[in-house]
């Protein structure tokens, strides 16, 4: 038994120091691999994040046209730009009680006690003694990222998906789970076992799929969201109230139902003093949405303590420094048509995307890019274009002063162009992209030296 934990724990070392790797995003936040179900947590001063991880199912991996997931990876950032891949911290065929055949390990979550951080995640069970359906397991740690120990069997009367612990002011635990209602349980000081029979929580819609429950609480008042569908996609739903066991009153929508991803699966922190939702959307796959990618935005209290709905951006959260490669894909204002969004290849769509301007003064804008001191002496720009064209770079808005000029001339390929800067000031600003004659430019990104 010795020799078989010394070997997972080094095995999970090595996979989390093997697959460390960085992404620098705005939305979705991580372009390497499909992230969903995301569930974020504060830890000594970082944000990391506990996702599902889909993948494209294949023969004798999952079911064709369904989700598909095997594994889970562990995300973690100080500034909600810059996010480290931990790696592999649980996967179906490490778990002792856990069907390796099912390829259904759903959305996660993480909580921290007395220095142990336990990881809960829903999966369908080999043996038909641990219940039908979706079991709840738990693998513990001594870091946030790892590695995990995942304890040999479900923990016990707890059958359903999307487990979210919460722990309260006075200690007290509580763990959430849905299962076309959503429950909640009183759990053990050790965090393992249910210290109550679970009940419903009352007060919720009475049609409709309810589930992914994350609880939080904020001025005495516990706040219990959740994605619902009544029709054919799930919109993100709030409701309050004064016990986090219930009964709670709905509130209201915390983000609208997409078109083209008929799920959503939200938690919502406070980082630096700013509230921020995660949620998830089908960008990296727009033609299927079982492969999702994950995404933040602000989020924002009215003063009787309800959310403000939040409308999903590309541009997400967080600084972006002029010195690295900045997406203007990823934008906050356009100007219309003649502005549009495309792939750099529909082969290979983690690449990401292009920004293409055809029509004179047509301009797209970034917002909150960090100049620093203002060294910065230059620009680059990667971009091509069929006809050739000229880029003004703009500081602030699409009226501000002009600090480039970029020549962009005839080619068949993505080539880098560089041009002197002037006038730029220091500290954080937007910058306005606009296009000067009646052209056809594509733009990957851009960067200031």
């Amino acid at each position: 038994m010795m020799r078989h934990l010394c070997g997972w724990l080094f095995l999970a070392a090595l996979s989390m120091f093997t697959f460390a790797d960085n992404a620098f995003a705005q939305n979705p936040i991580i372009t390497n691999q499909f992230t969903a179900d995301p569930s974020a947590r504060v830890f000594d001063g970082k944000v990391y994040l506990y996702p599902s991880h889909d993948i494209l199912a294949g023969e004798g991996r999952g079911r064709a046209g369904w989700f598909c997931m095997e594994d889970y990876h562990v995300f973690s950032s100080e500034n909600l730009t810059d996010w480290t891949d931990h790696g592999v911290i649980v996967s179906q065929d490490k778990v002792p009680w856990v069907d390796s055949r099912s390829y259904a390990m759903w959305a996660p979550d993480c909580i921290e006690t007395n220095g142990k951080y336990f990881f809960y995640f829903p999966a369908p069970a080999k043996d038909a003694s641990f219940g039908r359906g979706f079991s709840v397991g738990v693998a513990l740690s001594d870091k946030p990222y790892g590695p995990f120990i995942p304890e040999p069997e479900p923990i016990k009367g707890l059958h359903g998906i999307d487990p979210n612990p919460f722990i309260d002011k006075d200690g007290q635990a509580y763990i959430y789970w849905a299962a076309r209602n959503i429950y909640v349980a009183k759990l053990k000081e050790n965090m393992l076992e249910l210290a109550s029979e679970p009940q419903v929580i009352q007060g919720l819609p009475e049609k409709g799929l309810k589930e992914g429950p994350y609880l939080f609480e904020r001025k005495g008042i516990y706040y219990l969201t959740y994605p619902h569908v009544q029709d054919t996609t799930e919109c993100l739903e709030y409701a309050m109230g004064t016990n986090p066991m219930g009964p709670f009153t709905v509130a209201g929508l915390i983000m609208d139902r997409s078109r083209e991803c008929w799920t959503n699966h939200q938690s919502i922190i406070e980082f630096k003093d700013q509230w921020y939702l995660f949620y998830h959307h089908n960008d990296l796959s727009p033609n299927y949405d079982k492969n999702r990618s994950v995404r933040i935005d602000s989020l924002f209290f009215n003063p009787d303590g309800t959310i403000r709905k939040v409308i999903p951006t590309l541009r997400g959260v967080g600084l972006t420094d002029a010195s690295r490669e900045i997406q203007i894909d990823r934008y906050s204002l356009i100007s219309g048509k003649s502005v549009s969004i495309a792939f750099l290849d529909t082969l290979k769509k983690f690449d990401g995307w292009k920004t293409i301007l055809d029509t004179a003064n047509a301009w797209i804008q970034f917002n909150s890019v960090n100049f620093g001191s203002s060294r910065f002496s230059s620009v680059k720009v990667r971009a091509s274009s069929r006809t050739g064209g000229v880029l003004e770079l703009r500081l602030d808005r699409v009226d501000g002063p002009v600090i480039a000029r970029v020549d962009i001339p005839q080619s068949s390929g993505w080539t880098i162009f560089k041009s002197n800067v002037s006038g730029l000031q220091s500290g954080i600003h937007h910058l306005a992209l606009l296009l000067k004659d009646d052209r056809n430019v594509e733009i990957d990104w851009i960067e200031f030296e």
